[in-house]
């Protein structure tokens, strides 16, 4: 299948603007024929999974991380992660499974056509060129549901602390499939607050383990009123840098908040085996497509 993608060429301004505030909104730039049809392909994905093979919950509580091979293992398959209010008392599903699911991922950009189609598109790769990487590579993809009612909130994060490379390079692209508004969960994050740098690094204990924890590297507390929000229509994308904070809250409406996310790396980095998150072996991660 063949996603068609116009081309997307930023300003001078929007550059600056980027490197600035550590963000960047380009409104309305995916069709919405491409929206629904990264949509459809999940749900027939869902379709294929049988809930009772896994409960992998998705959380951003620390803990949870410690314990969950299933999270891990991830990295280069399809996996599905349950919203933490998805299951009753007893351990069935409150809904029906498509309305339960919190996000899917790691590999999504890897593993399944539709998704490597729209995500190693060179519309993406001339956009990562444009705002300062050198060789980008596609590292993970995540599928976001953001389901209605039960949708978690997502702690206030820099994406680097998952991503980690020296120097910094990681930029995060984070795709509306539908309106992300004030109600059903839109991003929030702090301008200019990726100049604070990073604060924690979520590592392994050692390569290959699948033992992890969650390193302070530096003290800092961001203000609520640091925080804008940032509501989108869908087809819009917000770029983010990798030391960019920001978070969304739970979604109570009735509206579901759908959203595929990109984070890339440049491969002229070092790309430290400690990161939880690892090629195949033998592989590096993918490049994107040059034309």
């Amino acid at each position: 299948m063949g996603l068609s993608l116009p081309a997307v060429d930023i300003m001078q301004s929007q550059i600056e603007q980027y490197h600035n505030d550590g963000y960047l909104v380009l409104e309305s730039i995916i069709p919405e024929a491409v929206c629904d049809a990264l949509k459809a392909r999940m749900l027939e994905l869902m379709a294929s999974f049988e809930p009772d093979s896994v409960r992998s919950i998705f959380t951003t509580n620390e803990q949870s991380r410690y314990t969950d091979s299933y999270f891990m293992e991830s990295a280069n398959k399809v996996s599905f992660f349950f919203e933490e209010e998805a299951f009753d008392e007893v351990g069935s599903l409150k809904q029906p499974l498509e309305l339960s699911i919190n996000k899917v991922g790691h590999s999504l950009h890897f593993q399944d056509d539709v998704f490597k189609d729209f995500s190693l598109s060179c519309v993406w790769g001339q956009l990562l060129r444009q705002l300062g990487m050198v060789e980008p590579r596609a590292a993970q993809s995540m599928y976001i549901f953001k389901q209605p009612g039960i949708g978690g909130e997502v702690n206030c994060h820099q994406d680097s602390t998952f991503l980690y490379t020296t120097p910094m390079s990681v930029i995060g692209l984070w795709f509306a499939i539908e309106d992300a508004t004030l109600e059903n969960g839109c991003l929030w994050g702090v301008p200019k607050g990726h100049r604070q740098g990073l604060l924690k690094r979520f590592e392994r204990n050692a390569p290959d383990s699948v033992e992890t924890k969650m390193v302070t590297l530096k003290e800092h507390a961001w203000r609520q009123d640091e925080l804008v929000a940032m509501p989108v229509p869908k087809g819009s994308l917000v770029v983010l840098n990798g030391e960019f904070p920001h978070l969304s809250y739970a979604n109570r409406s009735e509206l579901s908040r759908h959203a595929y996310s990109i984070h890339a790396v440049d491969n002229t980095c070092d790309y430290p085996e400690l990161n939880w998150l690892q090629a195949v072996k033998g592989q590096s991660f993918i490049p994107f497509q040059t034309k």
